[in-house]
């Protein structure tokens, strides 16, 4: 039996969204139940819930999806959205990361969205503005939004998460998105397989109380989803991976290993691709197989129902 009833927005336990660890599983559904409503009215006209609302994008990092994606759902829901390039920034001439956050919040926004290549930047910054703070990513730690993105994928496609494998695979010593799925796939009942050379895995993975495979055919095997990493260069060494053609033949996913994970294995990439590195173009584009086009699309639905969760008791409170 179907019902029109629209899920409420949901309600967060702090003021701020700033990783998935520690997330209620209550507030995890909450968070996938309204962003699967947003995700069905794309196209159409929602109610305006951040209207006249402030909500800043502060990203220290490079990024396309996730700005232009957090842009696009605050602009939907009615608000105004302010980009700040910290290459023309203040910062640039030398203005420290607390005297950045101080001016910004002498401007009163709502929200700040922060990006940024040190862990940790969000939860320093939430102890010195009074906007919410939602974490686009921070260094190697935590990226909640495409975790959330990521699961809200899942649950469309295949209808529950809860026994479901997964093996995320490639460089996880290295990725915030590893750890924030780990918190919240893991949370939701799915069994999760990293899937990696020793090199690329962190020091402290045994205590995340996950299975670890270093063969890429014995990794997926039986998987339903096969979600693809890309190697991030920028944060290595130079001496945690051997030449990238040795690498795909190693840990790249083609068609050939493709055939040891489930019969109808879904494949996601969070972006960007190295193709040829990490992926194959004719896995990467195969429409049958592939979601990493619909997390494109689920990664506006999900950013609304965040930015509405934060904002919701802000304006209550007004």
């Amino acid at each position: 039996m179907t019902t029109n009833i629209i899920p409420a927005p949901a309600t967060l336990s702090s003021k701020h969204l700033l990783g998935i660890e520690g997330m209620s599983v209550m507030t995890m559904h909450q968070l996938l139940d309204r962003a699967s409503y947003f995700a069905d009215h794309l196209t159409q006209d929602v109610e305006q819930t951040l209207k006249g609302s402030t909500i800043v994008n502060l990203f220290f990092e490079n990024s396309t999806r996730t700005r232009v994606s957090f842009e696009v759902a605050a602009k939907k829901l009615g608000a105004s959205v302010l980009n700040i390039s910290v290459a023309g920034s203040s910062v640039k001439k030398g203005e420290t990361l607390i005297d950045t956050a101080t001016t910004l919040n002498a401007m009163h926004p709502d929200i700040l969205v922060v990006r940024h290549h040190a862990a940790g930047t969000p939860y320093l910054l939430s102890h010195h503005v009074d906007a919410a703070i939602i974490n686009a990513g921070d260094g190697r730690r935590e990226h909640p939004t495409q975790a959330l993105l990521d699961a809200l994928t899942i649950k469309r496609k295949f209808g529950h998460i809860e026994g479901l494998r997964i093996a995320i695979c490639g460089d996880i010593a290295n990725s915030r998105v590893a750890r924030s799925n780990l918190y919240l796939l893991g949370g939701l009942g799915a069994e999760i397989r990293f899937v990696s050379p020793s090199t690329l895995l962190p020091p402290s993975i045994g205590d995340l109380g996950v299975g670890v495979y270093h063969d890429m055919r014995e990794g997926i095997k039986d998987c339903d989803i096969v979600m693809m990493l890309r190697l991030q260069t920028e944060r290595m060494e130079g001496r945690e991976t051997p030449s990238q053609h040795e690498y795909f033949n190693l840990f790249g996913l083609d068609s050939e290993k493709l055939q040891d994970a489930a019969p109808n294995a879904m494949i996601m990439h969070p972006g960007p691709m190295n193709r040829g590195v990490e992926i194959d173009s004719l896995i990467a584009d195969d429409h049958e197989r592939s979601l990493i086009q619909k997390q494109v699309e689920m990664g506006v639905a999900t950013r609304m129902a965040c930015l509405e969760a934060l904002y919701t008791p802000l304006a209550q409170a007004k």
